[in-house]
């Protein structure tokens, strides 16, 4: 990561803030917070941060452009001077378009103009532990119905503080999706085409810690809930370097078509990419083709398994054990449109090139598996 960034694990996250308040000389807070802010074991806490603050909360799951603009409106007509942002990926993701934007001209679209640095304080506090926004240059917000990735090195947050005890409040069912993107961009940062020994160090520590505390984190355990937040971070910093690959290009369309939660969705699709990947090593471009098998064997080891078959099929297991009460409903008819949705960008990161006719039956395989 090329921006310095503090990580700061705690339970005392008011008196952090309230810490680099003071050594900013921050005035007048923006507060960007999605819907479960109030329902926060820590919400009260906040009240004490002793400077003023205004809160922004008019979004989405799936955040529009527009309502970025209503929140750089609001940064600016308020006279604020340095953002907070406490909330899942979403919340965390309009807060970095804010301070992006704010400091740009509103004669023409944000997301037509240069992006350069500026110097709004940017303090994120993440109450999921999946998407690891608090630690990447990325961002996503729709506009006319397309999905827009705003990237740039400014866009990470100064601060991340990682506080276990905003899991607490955090639903089941939401615990485990957001714990599967967090485990599928651990998978996919260590076999991009992009990875490095930095990355991948940051790929393994993820799944490690994922691995170790996973029957704890969904028992709402202490400890767990903190080193599985540990995971999604080092995950964010894993993708930061290197982007994610096809199973998160192909898990898109899913999430907007049936409604499925981004990390089901995923890790719907990683198990299927995996087995295709293993069958086809020989066909990489960037990889040698024994260079390629130690990487997926390395992934499989970090996953307890004794080789990549067995590692598939641990991750479909898991993915019966966790869902076998919650069925996803899914159309075979569909297959052609989803595999025309993906984006080839995002392919272009993979370590095996995927073409349409390849993602068509990758999808017949995930939606047959989605069936039974």
């Amino acid at each position: 990561m090329s921006k310095k960034q503090r990580i700061i694990v705690s339970t005392n996250t008011a008196e952090e803030i309230r810490a680099i308040v003071r050594s900013h000389g921050i005035e007048k807070l923006l507060l960007v917070c999605d819907t479960s802010f109030k329902l926060l074991d820590t919400y009260k806490e906040y009240e004490s941060i002793q400077v003023p603050c205004v809160a922004f909360d008019e979004f989405s799951s799936n955040p529009l452009y527009r309502d970025v603009c209503k929140g750089v409106e609001m940064f600016r007509s308020e006279q604020c001077d340095a953002i907070l942002a406490i909330g899942g990926g979403s919340a965390i993701d309009v807060a970095k378009c804010i301070k992006l934007f704010c400091k740009m001209s509103d004669s023409e679209l944000y997301l037509h103009q240069e992006y350069k640095e500026n110097q709004v304080p940017l303090i994120a506090v993440p109450t999921t532990s999946g998407t690891g926004s608090e630690s990447t240059r990325y961002a996503v917000v729709y506009y006319k119905g397309q999905k827009q990735s705003v990237t740039h090195e400014s866009i990470i947050p100064d601060y991340a503080l990682l506080d276990r005890r905003n899991l607490h409040t955090l639903p089941l069912y939401q615990k485990k999706c957001t714990m599967l993107d967090a485990l599928c961009q651990g998978i996919e940062s260590w076999w991009s085409v992009n990875a490095d020994q930095e990355s991948r160090k940051y790929s393994k520590k993820a799944i490690e810690l994922l691995m170790e505390n996973q029957e704890a984190y969904l028992a709402n355990e202490e400890q767990g809930n903190e080193n599985m937040m540990l995971a999604a971070n080092y995950a964010g910093r894993a993708i930061n370097i290197t982007q994610t690959t096809a199973a998160h290009a192909m898990s898109y369309k899913l999430t907007s078509l049936y409604g499925i939660p981004h990390g089901r969705a995923v890790f719907m699709c990683l198990p299927h990419v995996w087995e295709y990947m293993e069958r086809n090593t020989e066909h990489s471009e960037c990889y040698q083709q024994e260079e390629l098998e130690n990487i997926f064997r390395s992934i499989a080891a970090t996953l307890k398994c004794s080789n990549t078959s067995e590692a598939i099929t641990y991750l479909n297991g898991l993915n019966e054990q966790l869902f076998e009460k919650d069925p996803v409903r899914v159309n075979s008819e569909d297959a052609r449109l989803l595999s025309k949705s993906v984006n080839v960008t995002r392919l272009k990161n993979n370590p095996i090139e995927l073409n349409e006719d390849i993602l068509y039956r990758l999808y017949l395989e995930i939606i047959h598996s989605a069936s039974k």
